[in-house]
């Protein structure tokens, strides 16, 4: 339960584990079919080597847990699991907007859609700041 006791929390309202993880599912696969989310090197290399299960899974888990279900992701937080990549607002956008696509698409109710955004949008600052670091750092690349 969140703030009242008469208030499930926004992991009961989206229906649990399974109903989390539906929504998860559809969403994997429109981020990974998603072109311009993969004009972005990164994510594009991500997604070709990373199994498109494994990402569901580590997806599915982070939500459970951020939507005030059971502890159970085993990955890095925002900002170290976002290190390596070079990420824009542009970028966290077409990802933000895939998501809202995506629970409007599988009729998640517009409070808890917009809860959720509400959490994706809470971690762009450590997606933004994680990336930076790599986008400024110097290239090793010969001339």
């Amino acid at each position: 339960m969140t703030e009242s006791a008469q208030t499930p929390s926004l992991y009961d309202r989206l229906g649990g584990t399974f109903g989390i993880a539906a929504l998860m599912d559809v969403l994997t696969d429109r981020l990974y079919d998603n072109v311009s989310a993969n004009r972005n090197p990164d994510v594009q290399k991500l997604h070709e080597t990373n199994s498109r299960a494994g990402f569901k899974f580590m997806v599915t888990a982070w939500s459970i847990q951020e939507t005030g279900g059971p502890q159970c992701y085993p990955g890095r937080d925002m900002r170290e699991a976002h290190e390596n990549m070079v990420a824009t607002e542009y970028d966290f956008d077409v990802v933000a907007l895939e998501i809202a696509a995506t629970l409007s698409f599988c009729g998640v109710p517009q409070q808890e859609a917009k809860e959720y955004l509400d959490i994706i949008e809470s971690y762009r600052h450590d997606v933004l700041t994680a990336s930076a670091g790599k986008a400024n750092a110097p290239s090793t690349e010969s001339a």
